[in-house]
């Protein structure tokens, strides 16, 4: 890891301090619909990314504006990363027409094409294609964009996985693949599913290079998935980055992990793997920033997510005739009879 001179250089101090906001803001966001979720006011399957802050905020603020990305069931840390608004998310979490899709969305499908986030994917291994589908077009387009393509370990077994790498490596494509690896697909442990060193080693096989970083090392991240991304945008193509990380809940809100995983192993990787500590230690033991400094984000943080809270609930609920609304497209005057 490079020193606090470099850093600052690089990034400057206002990017290093938000970078922690946006990370105690993903967790505030995350621990705020598990409450949400458990007291039926926000729907549909849930999964939180909480312990996987550093890599949203580390990937994310790799990415330039015009960068796009498509993302996995656990992909709320990449939309608020990249700047989407928080209260249209909770909106969209609780199925109310000012969410960020009317509603329609929910957690598994959110798309913000004003932050070039494409759509989160419910099936596993989705991503990986559609990532190069939309690196191509932009490519076919002379377009100087770069799609990143988040994906977690248990993605990495999948075709769909195999398929898009050799796509994306042949064809030369701007794309950036970012395997969480957090430990677990569902209740299946990596070292079960992956007799590799590694899962970023199967790049190897692609022609293309494979990192494996420091997930819960904000800093790390960022760095690796910058050169990655400048590789991308000046025609070197694509990388597999694994990020190694834990998350500290199970697979959905609900999931019982004391089922699979030891108690003690748990406690030991919240103790040494928590991000958003990691990173806090590291601008206090640098002289960044002080206590105080943090105690204000983390309030700044906390204000977000109630502000967010009080939009969504006052946000109309769809109605009925809500569901048929542009669900086609109809040139006016066009014949509808079919419809009915």
């Amino acid at each position: 890891m490079e020193t606090k001179e470099f850093y600052l250089q690089k990034y400057g101090l206002d990017t290093l301090l938000d970078m922690y906001r946006r990370m105690v803001l993903i967790r505030d966001f995350e621990e705020n619909i598990k409450i949400l979720y458990q007291n039926s006011l926000a729907t549909g399957a849930m999964h939180l990314s909480v312990g996987e802050e550093a890599c949203a905020v580390g990937a994310c603020f790799a990415l330039e504006e015009r960068d796009k990305f498509v993302t996995y069931h656990r992909g709320h840390g990449h939309n608020i990363a990249k700047g989407a608004d928080v209260g249209r998310m909770v909106a969209e979490l609780m199925a109310r027409k000012d969410g960020l899709c009317k509603g329609r969305s929910g957690s598994m499908h959110i798309f913000d094409a004003s932050i070039g986030a494409l759509g989160a994917q419910g099936i596993v291994g989705a991503q990986v294609p559609i990532a190069c589908g939309i690196a191509f077009s932009g490519k076919l387009r002379g377009l100087d964009y770069v799609t990143a393509s988040f994906f977690g370990d248990g993605a990495s077994n999948n075709g769909a996985f195999h398929e898009g790498m050799n796509m994306a490596a042949i064809m030369n494509l701007p794309v950036v693949f970012i395997c969480i690896n957090n430990g677990w697909a569902v209740t299946t442990p990596v070292t079960y599913s992956v007799k590799a060193e590694s899962i970023a080693i199967r790049a190897k096989a692609y022609g293309m290079e494979g990192v494996v970083v420091d997930g819960c090392n904000v800093l790390e991240v960022r760095d690796a998935v910058g050169k990655a991304v400048e590789k991308a945008r000046t025609g070197g193509g694509p990388t597999l980055i694994e990020l190694k990380a834990y998350r500290w809940y199970g697979h959905y809100v609900g999931d019982d992990t004391s089922r699979y995983r030891n108690p003690d192993d748990e406690k030991q990787a919240r103790d040494t793997m928590d991000p958003i500590k990691i990173y806090s230690q590291w601008l206090l033991s640098n002289g960044l920033c002080g206590e105080s400094d943090l105690r204000e984000m983390e309030a700044q943080a906390k204000q977000i997510i109630e502000d967010a809270n009080e939009f969504a609930m006052n946000s109309e609920q769809p109605s009925i005739e809500d569901m048929y609304a542009e669900t086609y497209y109809i040139p006016e005057g066009g014949d509808v009879s079919w419809l009915s």
